[in-house]
């Protein structure tokens, strides 16, 4: 039986120096010549989806939170996306890289996302770093945007790719807010918490996840976590 690994991005595999908000704000201008000061304060993008984050932004201007609406922000995001990825600022996490070689030269064990991002907002932020060939496939603000209903699209497609039913108790959920692990709760998965977000250690194991750790540096440590060791 396989074991299915299901990655958060932003604040769990990669930093991208506020890339994100930067190109959102570009893209409130662009499109709906938003100016200073900025509509992204004052809400809460740690754990989100992309498309909850726009609606909460749509609120705050008074916009009609229409389809129309949050397609021409998404466009123009993502057209703003590439080149805001350029600050030095972006990175990955330590222990990121040895990590995914060492969990992708494993039979036994898949990888794939669980991420707040739309598909083409991941696939940009991780080919920019050079993680995007480690995924496949996996859940994302496409699918819904609440992440509590991204677990059960994952399985599926999991289960569609590998042709194999992951058992909750082999599947993890890796992320760096509560939002992660209670999304994780919530398919009965096990769930590993890493404070190189906004969120300290203390405040992550207050969500009792599976494991906590301070960052993935400690390869051997994370192994014998996912049991891989």
């Amino acid at each position: 039986m396989k074991t299915l690994l299901l990655w958060d991005i932003d604040g769990t595999l990669t930093l991208s120096g506020g890339a994100g908000m930067q190109a959102l704000e570009s893209a409130l201008r662009r499109e709906f010549d938003v100016g200073a000061p900025a509509p992204t304060q004052g809400i809460d993008f740690a754990g989100r989806t992309d498309t909850w984050i726009m609606r909460q932004i749509f609120a705050s201007l008074g916009l009609p939170d229409s389809a129309d609406n949050l397609a021409r922000l998404l466009r123009a995001y993502l057209a703003e996306l590439p080149e805001a990825l350029k600050n030095p600022d972006t990175r990955i996490l330590p222990g990121v890289t040895a990590a995914l070689d060492l969990l992708a030269a494993r039979a036994d064990y898949a990888q794939a996302l669980l991420t707040g991002n739309v598909e083409r907002g991941a696939r940009i932020k991780l080919t920019h770093l050079g993680l995007s060939h480690y995924f496949a496939f996996g859940a994302f603000a496409d699918d819904s945007e609440w992440r509590n209903e991204l677990g059960p699209v994952a399985l599926r497609r999991a289960r569609a790719h590998h042709g194999v039913e992951f058992a909750p108790e082999r599947v993890f959920v890796i992320g760096d807010t509560p939002h992660d692990i209670a999304c994780g709760k919530v398919i009965g998965a096990r769930t590993i918490a890493v404070a190189t977000g906004r969120y300290s250690v203390e405040e992550l194991r207050a969500e009792s996840p599976t494991a906590v750790f301070d960052d993935l540096s400690d390869t051997a440590a994370l192994l014998r976590a996912l049991g891989a060791a």
